[in-house]
């Protein structure tokens, strides 16, 4: 789970408003956490395969955002992308 903080800190970062939590901008980068302390938690872990599952369905998900914001709206694509590396997400 993502604490409270990390998340609003990511909102005020990606979001339009403060109380946006459903752009794909945002959504896209609430996943980009989740996929890194699953990340971290599977390299202390490497049997637990329940969250290896769940860790392809997090990144199946936001490669459909990624998709969703590219096919729609190149430049805020290209501006997560920049963004997401910046933070150390992706």
């Amino acid at each position: 789970m993502i604490r409270n903080d990390v998340k609003q800190k990511l909102i005020q970062a990606f979001g339009k408003s403060p109380n946006d939590v459903g752009s794909c901008e945002v959504q896209v980068a609430i996943l980009s956490e989740r996929i890194r302390q699953i990340s971290a938690h599977l390299k202390e872990s490497p049997k637990d395969y329940s969250s290896q599952r769940g860790l392809m369905i997090l990144i199946g998900k936001r490669r459909a955002f990624f998709r969703y914001l590219k096919k729609n709206n190149e430049v805020s694509y290209t501006n997560v992308m920049q963004s997401l590396k910046s933070h150390g997400l992706i």
